[in-house]
């Protein structure tokens, strides 16, 4: 880091319902407090064109938040063992109700920001049916350890919240997965300092995550 600020694009993605199932788990479904930052590279992925339009080591900051959650019902459709279709059946889901998907961007911030403006695919959080709202902002970022909040971050002495062994990155073929434990507060209320983070106008902790790119998960 420099002692410079940084410009980013600040990206806030609303939606009024959205889910994320916990892929550790099967036959059940069980949902994430946050989207997981694969998802998140896939949203930004969507509206540039495709993953061969989104350069490798790209790698942004993100923070999320719910102001509510509840269960209902949904048919789910599941496949065999061997890939085949089976009788649909009515599960729980839990979902996350009012949320808001902040995103930072310091990499080609204005590149991203006429990206965002006119996604090549509509832009989706969680399940293809929940599309969401985008406000763009370009802002300066300063070196200094920012607090965490509501910002998911890599697990280190420091983080504060609750532990999560969330996807980073997936390869196209679904083969391999890239993990990673991450630290979120679910409140978005710990005033923790993040080590090595930039922070916005507000004290808002900025850091960045592994790259997301299907590249990362190749190997």
């Amino acid at each position: 880091m420099t002692d410079r600020p940084i410009t980013a694009l600040q990206a806030m993605f609303t939606a009024p319902v959205a889910s994320f199932r916990n892929p550790l788990y099967s036959g059940v479904q069980v949902g994430l407090p946050c989207p997981p930052p694969s998802t998140v590279g896939g949203l930004l992925a969507a509206a540039a064109g495709g993953w061969p339009r989104i350069p490798q080591t790209l790698r942004f900051a993100m923070a999320f938040h719910a102001r509510g959650q509840g269960v209902d019902l949904e048919t789910y459709h599941p496949l065999d063992a061997k890939g085949r279709p089976t009788k649909p059946a009515p599960k729980d889901r839990e979902f996350l109700a009012f949320t808001t998907l902040t995103v930072w961007i310091t990499d080609e911030p204005e590149q991203w920001r006429s990206i965002l403006r006119r996604p090549v695919w509509p832009l989706r959080l969680g399940r293809s049916q929940d599309l969401v709202g985008v406000r763009l902002d370009t802002i300066e970022l300063t070196q200094g350890p920012g607090e965490q909040r509501g910002a998911l971050v890599e697990d280190q002495p420091g983080t504060a919240g609750t532990a999560l062994r969330l996807p980073t990155a997936i390869r196209l073929d679904r083969t391999r997965t890239v993990w990673g434990t991450y630290r979120y507060d679910i409140t978005g209320s710990t005033t923790a300092a993040v080590p090595d983070s930039y922070s916005t106008s507000t004290g808002q902790a900025v850091t960045l995550l592994p790259p997301t790119h299907p590249a990362t998960a190749a190997s």
